[in-house]
């Protein structure tokens, strides 16, 4: 017998995380809206050590957030030890102004319980909708049951428990204001990377049906942006994306609530670890990078520091 993790079979972040839909879409989703938090994007986008294989870090984050919601306790011990280690180094201040809230030397820090919980919303919250959107609505005990989780899921990273609200209720409200709120900014940066994580801009077309396959994944992760996320991105969304989205999501519950119809060699992929398909996508990342191609055109490989320090200085 296996050794249990930190989260029973039958609790909600086990049900939720284990279920494929959910598994492959949350996480770009969550990067996508939490890419308008200026201090989360720099301080991610300075300190990593995969600005040139971008989809590879989400892969590792992927696997590492999966470690410890679905593995036993030393898988998870091992995904948090490797975490806390290089959460330690991530220190800086902002190079820029990122809006009114957000001056040029404004702190941050991966250890700060503030940014802690606001990694934990922008998950969390993405979680939520993809479950509720892709498997079935929670009810409101089920809610409560998840955003403890994930509060319990953010303290073993080092989150203090008061830096989140007590209640999903009360979570709800405050990230509800947050979002609707002036504080919300996107860099340059961060809204060109943004767009290639919603599918809003493609590098390069895949050949069918991968192609099909990838569009209707980014056709979830687009649909299930607030408004105002997508707004803030400029990115393009009509009637006809509504419905396509619409019928594309309904496809993915039914698939969910009535198994007797979905045929047997599918019905085994609807639930189990993404671990596998993260390694797809980070071996396919690697493959064109070692070709020359970069994963995200027109995103700058280099850090703030070094791309200014290669400008030329002005003379009199």
């Amino acid at each position: 017998m296996s050794e249990p993790g930190y989260f029973a079979d039958h609790s909600m972040a086990r049900r939720v995380m284990s279920k494929r839909a959910v598994g492959l879409t949350y996480g770009q989703r969550a990067l996508v809206v939490g890419a308008v938090h200026p201090l989360l994007y720099v301080g991610t986008a300075e300190n990593t050590q995969h600005r040139m294989t971008p989809y590879t870090r989400l892969a590792l984050t992927g696997k590492l957030f999966e470690a410890v919601f679905l593995g036993t306790k030393e898988e998870a011990d091992r995904a948090l030890a490797f975490t806390t280690k290089k959460h330690a180094k991530v220190v800086g201040a902002l190079p820029e102004d990122a809006g009114a809230h957000h001056p040029a030397g404004t702190g941050y820090s991966a250890l700060d319980p503030h940014l802690m919980f606001m990694t934990m919303a922008f998950t969390f919250d993405s979680a939520e909708v993809m479950y509720d959107l892709l498997v079935r609505p929670m009810t409101d005990g089920e809610r409560e049951g998840l955003y403890q989780d994930y509060v319990r899921w953010a303290q073993l990273f080092g989150m203090p428990a008061d830096a989140a609200p007590a209640s999903y209720p009360d979570f709800r409200r405050h990230f509800d204001d947050y979002l609707a709120s002036d504080e919300l900014f996107l860099t340059d940066e961060a809204r060109l990377v943004g767009s290639y994580l919603a599918g809003e801009k493609v590098a390069y077309r895949q050949r069918m049906p991968v192609h099909q396959l990838t569009s209707a994944f980014f056709l979830l992760v687009r649909g299930s942006l607030p408004p105002r996320i997508r707004e803030m991105y400029g990115m393009r969304w009509g009637t006809a994306d509504q419905l396509a989205y619409r019928t594309l999501a309904h496809g993915v519950r039914t698939a969910h609530i009535s198994p007797p119809l979905v045929p047997p060699v599918l019905r085994g992929t609807l639930a189990g670890p993404s671990g596998p398909v993260y390694t797809l996508v980070s071996r396919r990342e690697h493959e064109l990078v070692r070709t020359g191609r970069p994963s995200m055109p027109g995103v700058d490989p280099r850090t703030w520091a070094a791309r200014n320090s290669a400008r030329p200085a002005w003379k009199d």
